[in-house]
């Protein structure tokens, strides 16, 4: 499937994940179903991670959990398009992810699927913002933490991408026009 992503390091030398086109888009709510009918053709791949080597696959629940989360139901305006959107370029975000770390699963209901325990990444993935002459005017840059769950199979799956944030700064070192 052709995903229009690339990966550029910004101005400190961090990489981000550009998504280049805005799939969902619309002036109202976002409707996940669709969103969770794209998730669907990543289920089976998989990507690694370049700064641990861990090996990260996309499982069939993910796209239930991404579209269906109690945080996805939170959100409203820029997050929930920037979440839907960042859908598109999950697998470089992974590629890209940096600062792991390890939580042991506390909750009965994911005794087999977290059964090794979880584990948080953090990543970053860009937005462009088009002009009224349908130019890239600017992009905005989106933190993000990738929640992954270590299966009692030994493998890791991603399980959702929550506390996304938007970055005040300038780190693609654009210039307003």
């Amino acid at each position: 499937m052709d995903r229009n992503v690339s990966v550029v390091k910004d101005t400190n030398g961090n990489n981000i994940a550009i998504i280049n086109d805005i799939r969902f888009k619309g002036k109202r709510s976002v409707k996940w179903d669709e969103v969770k009918a794209y998730l669907t053709e990543y289920v089976g791949e998989m990507y690694t991670i370049a700064e641990s080597g861990e090996v990260v696959y996309i499982g069939k629940d993910l796209p239930d959990e991404y579209t269906g989360s109690e945080y996805t139901y939170s959100l409203k305006g820029t997050v929930a398009k920037a979440k839907a959107n960042a859908s598109q370029g999950l697998g470089s975000m992974l590629e890209i992810a940096t600062d792991g770390s390890f939580t042991p699963n506390r909750k009965e209901k994911h005794t087999i699927d977290a059964a090794n325990g979880w584990y948080r990444y953090e990543s970053r993935f860009a937005l462009p913002i088009f002009g009224d002459n349908g130019e890239v005017d600017r992009y905005n840059v989106f933190h993000v933490y990738m929640i992954i769950r270590h299966d009692l199979n030994g493998k890791k799956y991603l399980y959702d991408v929550i506390n996304i944030k938007k970055e005040t700064s300038n780190p693609l070192g654009c210039q307003k026009i």
